[in-house]
């Protein structure tokens, strides 16, 4: 099945985000690659997704994942060549899943060469044009700008040594592009070109938000000050009104090409309505909706987020995205089954990796969080717009909460010990098969440790459990694009339906979906061909607690 010209694809499309290093090794390294994605393209095609979203790929000191980017011209020695890469695009177009790519735009690595030509030129430089660089203040230039502090901790300015400073907004290791300049617009523009002449169909923007900065005050102003402006317009780093002319340049590079590309931002704004920005079809035409990464298990939560994000969609011209797991927060299946300590009020704070929160760690439900986590994908596939699905939560993998300290690689960890445990719990190696050194991963152990369990959750062993996880994700993705094929489905606006209390229930045109958050069984089904649910069986026709149906009139 080849890749159609649908020059739309995008707008309802499952995206499935690999991060390629903990996907499938083909080598024996330890570290997933490229060849080990191409032997995994018929596993793809049979869950049923669209496009794959890969995660960065290119040479990187891993100071941060892979998203301290040293050549975003190149794939990384460790996960493959340029020439793996267009085998891979051609294996997976062959299947018809399209392509889509990380860009990093807001900070290179420190190992890029223009960066370490900046280091190596003096301050006033054309080199450190292309980066944030700012006098130290104090007698000797040693105290830093400003009293900012990174988002991995610490500060965010870096020490070169010659009475100058540099900005790093997340890691010491990710230097920030100064977007003024017209070389870094200039080079970005070549690199998108670069990878969409390669056949990539689209691409996720990280930190989208970030990239135009005013850092023209003199002094610069306190990590205070900053805390009381909200970001938009006045705020100095983050959700200016210029970060749009830079992608309205993209934009332009996008159309240019025969379909379009497609690109998707990754922009935290407080403001659902700036966020919207980022998703008009002068832009970057879609933006991640992460608000179900905080909301709880609850229908009244549900419904408000769906509501507002649907809303949005249609002021923006673009499509929603909907999101319950990715790389950088508590696997669903996990956060669906926590007891949260009743001081931990703030659930963002979910999503910065395992909380331990007061020196507890929150109580986990893992039965009760797997249902919940198949009833909450359930009813986002069911919504218009996109969905993307991350690595492993197809096989109800929960978060790996006991990762030895000594093996942990985030940032967010080495910078506050004691306090976030990071990210690296959601990123450990998938298992594709019961037994071996790495459950099926590789030939030899992988570059997070494995837990014992994940031999029950192996691919292999659902593959044959018609009730799996698995299973349910390839029925559900079967359904939605079979029902997405239909008019009266397409042309149909998501109507809310009345329900008993802690239950919702809507439709599009004859499909309706309808979801118990609550403990009762009660919920009466329509008439018609139950095509879907998340659980093994109705009784009744009454649905259980913590389930979802699609039923088709």
């Amino acid at each position: 099945m080849a890749i159609d010209s649908n020059p739309d694809w995008w707008r309802d499309a499952a995206v499935y985000q690999i991060y390629p290093r903990s996907f499938a090794d083909a080598n024996g390294d330890g570290i997933g690659d490229l060849p080990g994605i191409v032997s995994k393209v018929p596993y793809l095609a049979a869950l049923g997704v669209d496009a794959v979203w890969l995660s960065p790929f290119y040479p990187s000191a891993l100071a941060d994942g892979g998203y301290d980017v040293d050549d975003y011209r190149d794939v990384d020695p460790r996960i493959g060549t340029l020439a793996q890469f267009d085998q891979m695009v051609a294996a997976l177009h062959e299947a018809g899943i399209r392509v889509i790519i990380d860009i990093v735009p807001n900070h290179s690595g420190s190992g890029h060469a223009w960066f370490q030509e900046a280091l190596a030129s003096p301050p006033g430089s054309a080199a450190r044009a292309r980066y944030i660089f700012r006098d130290g203040s104090g007698p000797d230039r040693s105290v830093p700008p400003s009293d900012w502090q990174a988002a991995f901790g610490g500060s965010a300015w870096g020490p070169v040594g010659d009475g100058q400073f540099y900005l790093h907004m997340f890691d010491p290791a990710q230097p920030d592009w100064n977007w003024d300049n017209p070389e870094v617009r200039a080079e970005f523009v070549d690199i998108l070109r670069f990878w969409a002449d390669r056949g990539v169909d689209g691409f996720r923007v990280d930190v989208a938000n970030a990239l135009a900065k005013d850092l023209s005050a003199d002094p610069l102003p306190s990590a205070e000050e900053i805390a009381l402006v909200p970001a938009g317009p006045d705020h100095p780093l983050y959700d200016r009104d210029e970060v749009h002319d830079i992608y309205a340049e993209w934009r332009a590079v996008f159309n240019s090409y025969d379909p379009p590309r497609a690109a998707v931002a990754e922009a935290w704004t407080d403001d659902p309505a700036r966020r919207a920005r980022y998703a008009q079809p002068d832009g970057l035409g879609q933006a991640f909706n992460f608000d179900l990464l905080w909301a709880a298990f609850d229908a009244a939560e549900f419904r408000r987020v769906i509501e507002r994000d649907l809303a949005l969609a249609r002021a923006s011209g673009s499509s929603s995205t909907w999101v319950l797991s990715n790389h950088d927060v508590i696997r669903h299946a996990s956060r669906y089954g926590l007891e949260l300590p009743a001081e931990l009020e703030d659930r963002r704070a979910l999503g910065r990796g395992w909380l331990l929160a007061g020196g507890r760690a929150p109580v986990e439900d893992i039965d009760s969080g797997l249902r919940r986590a198949r009833a909450a994908t359930a009813t986002i596939m069911a919504l218009p717009g996109s969905v993307y699905l991350y690595q492993g939560e197809e096989l109800g993998l929960r978060e790996v909460a006991d990762l030895p300290d000594a093996v942990r690689q985030d940032p967010l960890f080495r910078r506050s010990p004691g306090y976030d445990v990071g990210r690296d719990g959601a990123r450990v190696p998938l298992p594709w098969t019961a037994a071996g050194p790495s459950f099926g991963f590789g030939v030899g152990s992988a570059h997070l440790p494995q837990p014992a369990w994940f031999g029950q959750v192996a691919a292999d062993v659902q593959a044959g459990d018609p009730e799996s996880t698995l299973n349910l994700y390839r029925r559900a993705l079967a359904a939605r694009r079979s029902l997405l094929t239909r008019p009266d489905v397409r042309s149909a606006a998501l109507e809310w339906l009345d329900s008993p209390p802690g239950s919702l229930h809507f439709r599009r045109g004859p499909w309706h979906c309808l979801v118990n958050f609550s403990a009762v069984a009660d919920l009466e089904l329509p008439s018609g061909e139950v095509v879907l649910w998340s659980l093994g069986s109705l009784g009744n026709g009454r649905l259980a607690p913590a389930t979802t149906a699609w039923v088709v009139g």
